[in-house]
């Protein structure tokens, strides 16, 4: 009797566990007030200088059994740059860096989750000025959890590197001293919220 009533407890405890899981499972879209997607580069070899952009959409397709099944599309308007400084800004929409007139948008269409180790990966397409290369996206995903308002929401967290020269993006300029003014290795930093949408 005593195994039966444990098997039982444990089968209903599963059940509940996957029942809550099939809840958390859906698609989730960006919330921009709480999202950020930042980028540094090294500038004249000594400092880096970072910036963001401040108009970026999305969508998770979060599988909470399998995060393997799990999917995101990103779009980011390459024209919302911010580093802080007007001219420098004009200067990465100019064709010289982004070229936003021609190429109004950043995307990162993911064809892969993967585990290596620990950690969880997103191999896919980036598309930048045109040029589509496929990168690797370490990231952690906390949640999900329900806000004040009731809703589904979780958080990712990403890193990763790319070369800037693989996507056309080739201005530079020799210092006088040697070297350059900017680096071609760019970090790209996300912090981002979604929200689960009512299905």
């Amino acid at each position: 009797m005593e195994f039966r009533r444990t098997a039982a407890v444990t089968l209903a405890a599963l059940a509940l566990t996957a029942a809550g899981a099939g809840a958390q499972t859906g698609t989730y879209t960006l919330d921009p007030a709480h999202t950020s997607v930042g980028f540094k580069a090294r500038h004249m070899m000594i400092n880096d200088v970072r910036g963001t952009f401040d108009k970026v959409d999305g969508t998770i397709v979060f599988d909470a059994k399998n995060i393997a099944n799990s999917t995101v599309s990103v779009t980011i308007e390459t024209a919302s740059v911010n580093t802080r400084v007007e001219n420098r800004d004009n200067d990465l929409r100019s064709d010289k860096f982004f070229d936003a007139a021609k190429h109004p948008t950043i995307t990162f269409q993911s064809k892969k989750i993967v585990k290596k180790g620990e950690q969880w990966v997103a191999v896919g397409d980036l598309t930048m000025r045109g040029v589509t290369k496929e990168i690797e996206l370490p990231f952690t995903i906390s949640g999900p959890v329900a806000n004040p308002w009731g809703k589904t929401v979780i958080a990712v967290a990403a890193s990763t590197e790319i070369n800037r020269q693989d996507f056309g993006v080739s201005w530079n300029k020799t210092l006088d001293a040697g070297g350059v003014l900017v680096g071609d290795t760019v970090k790209i930093e996300i912090e981002a919220e979604a929200q689960k949408q009512e299905s």
